[in-house]
């Protein structure tokens, strides 16, 4: 099994992929230790401000000296350029909120994996033939579940990761991996608003293990 797949296989086992920005550095260390603590050993750090490259370069930094197993990657990529960057500050994998070629390509390129957004039918026949090993669902709250069944009917080879305000609670979760589902990217319902202003990453580390324990449930069915 090369390096791609067996991330994907990682990331399916885990079944859920984590996924978060916060401007304060020190702030998304305490989150990404909070996740650590749970269980989760594969985590999506998103570019969705300027500090989000140095940011990166600190949680890798600090995963490489006190998390073994972590393996820390990049979302929310939009162009070759932002990949270059985070790929050069050792990003284990790419994920974009759509399909871009030329970021496939560099992924490729050196040997990363990478999980384009798709929305459409022909978006996901895109990635398909750009070698996506796993395909996010996105939005997937205002996909729902019914698009999932019925995507998965017409390509059901591929993989697929519903992402954007999945819910964490039992029935939510049964009912995505019921419907095609191979894993689920969860951001802020995993690690809210009301948890980081309060500086709860206690909550955030509870929640998280209950989620990977519902997962259990789930997967046992």
């Amino acid at each position: 099994m090369d390096r791609k797949k067996k991330l994907v296989s990682r990331i399916i086992d885990q079944g859920i992929l984590p996924q978060y920005y916060h401007q304060d550095a020190g702030v998304s260390v305490q989150i990404l230790k909070a996740l650590y603590n749970a269980g989760i050993r594969v985590v999506e750090y998103a570019n969705r401000g300027e500090n989000a490259v140095d940011n990166f370069l600190q949680l890798r930094k600090f995963a490489d000296k006190e998390m073994p197993g972590l393996l820390l990657g990049a979302g929310t990529i939009r162009n070759k350029i932002e990949a270059t960057e985070f790929i050069n500050e050792g990003a284990g994998f790419i994920i974009c909120p759509g399909v871009i070629e030329s970021v496939a390509n560099l992924a490729n390129d050196n040997n990363l994996l990478w999980i384009p957004g798709c929305l459409t039918s022909t978006e996901i026949i895109q990635a398909d033939e750009l070698g996506a090993e796993l395909i996010k669902l996105f939005p997937g709250h205002l996909l729902g579940y019914a698009y999932l069944t019925f995507i998965k009917e017409v390509f059901p080879d591929l993989l697929f990761m519903p992402t954007g305000d999945v819910e964490t609670n039992a029935e939510s979760l049964t009912t995505w991996f019921n419907s095609g589902a191979s894993v689920v990217g969860l951001g802020n319902t995993l690690i809210s608003k009301s948890l980081l202003e309060a500086k709860n990453y206690a909550g955030i580390e509870s929640i998280t293990r209950e989620t990977l324990q519902v997962l259990k449930g789930i997967k046992k069915l």
